[in-house]
């Protein structure tokens, strides 16, 4: 789907990205030049596609920082705070946390209860959904969540969007997390970024034909979008990703570094209360006893002696984001950097 005209980068992309899809039914493209882009342009497709004005998301999830995907965004109040009034029509529904004792038969529960109470599924364009939160936690969703969401939305008509910008292009050991649900986690539409083309800004949408077909010509598109030197370095990114086979690196590198992590955890007696993820998408959430800052206290503990780190979530977590090419003796290493860092925090030394 393209507003003015095509070229050879970008028809070299979409014969690259199609095949690589996890479901053959996405076969139509919009590229953009952000995730924030790529999550708008999704919800405009589903309010076309469907002339209903609803948008379901979930708690914790992270989408954006402009108006829209700020007023998508429950992860944490600092990417909103005192910048409303906010988009209309947006519901807010629970994601299975089981750590924080949201399980996903509760948030299927609350979700139907929303739609009974709060917005009728005839109002709901789409419901919205990471895969994996990632500024909420590196929490994944469970596959039964997917499917549950799957189920009610083709009860209602209504499209799931699947948000891939942080998860999408091998992070989480698959190419896409979604892959993990297999069919029943299939999107309608799917938005990414970020390791689309290395770095480079380009993002977007995977969705039916069908429903492209149904959105105004012209209702699309951007200055930059799609450009053609953004989307070479995609092409290249593909077949880097594809024939240096990131993707099994990425999920046994992910798998060593959850071993290892769980091995400091144990050294630190009840310091560490989950570590969790997918491939090279790793979350640590340390104990609730911690107060406020004790995951950035270890992060810049870490950054001491030379380890880069993140944290996220409203609650004490620290992310771990080793890129694809990581090795066995650099996430060994990090796991003992890391190690360091938590007993100089824990101890009270940092």
């Amino acid at each position: 789907m393209c507003g003015v005209g095509y070229h050879e980068p970008m028809l070299e992309l979409i014969e690259e990205l199609r095949p690589a899809m996890p479901h053959e039914s996405l076969d139509s493209f919009f590229f953009c030049t952000t995730g924030a882009e790529a999550v708008e342009n999704a919800v405009k497709l589903a309010k076309a596609a469907t002339g209903r004005g609803g948008v379901v998301v979930f708690q914790g999830g992270y989408h954006g920082r402009t108006l829209l995907t700020m007023s998508m965004t429950t992860s944490s109040t600092i990417y909103s705070a005192g910048m409303g009034a906010f988009a209309a029509g947006v519901y807010v529904s629970p994601f299975p946390y089981e750590l924080h004792g949201v399980t996903v038969e509760q948030s299927l529960e609350q979700l139907a209860l929303l739609l009974k109470q709060q917005v009728a599924p005839s109002d709901v364009a789409a419901m919205v959904v990471e895969p994996v939160l990632g500024e909420g936690g590196y929490v994944p969703a469970p596959p039964a969540f997917l499917a549950g969401l799957r189920r009610i939305c083709d009860q209602h008509g209504i499209l799931l969007v699947i948000d891939e910008v942080q998860t999408g292009f091998g992070r989480t050991g698959r190419l896409f997390a979604s892959e993990y649900a297999g069919d029943a986690g299939r999107p309608d539409i799917l938005t990414m970024a970020k390791g689309l083309a290395s770095g480079f800004p380009l993002a977007g949408i995977a969705s039916r034909r069908e429903l492209t077909d149904a959105q105004p010509p012209g209702s699309m598109g951007g200055t930059y979008a799609g450009n053609a030197v953004a989307c070479a370095a995609a092409v290249e990114t593909q077949r880097v990703i594809r024939d240096e086979g990131l993707v099994a690196n990425s999920r046994a590198m992910g798998e060593r570094l959850r071993a290892a992590l769980r091995g400091v955890a144990e050294r630190h007696g009840d310091a560490v209360m989950d570590v969790r993820g997918l491939g090279c998408m790793v979350g640590l959430e340390l104990n609730g006893r911690y107060p406020a800052g004790t995951a950035k206290a270890v992060t810049q503990a870490a950054w001491r002696r030379g380890l880069m780190l993140l944290p996220c979530s409203v609650f004490e977590t620290i992310r771990f984001i080793p890129p694809l090419t990581v090795s066995a003796a650099e996430v060994d290493r990090a796991a003992e950097l890391f190690d360091q860092a938590l007993a100089d925090v824990v101890a009270g030394g940092a």
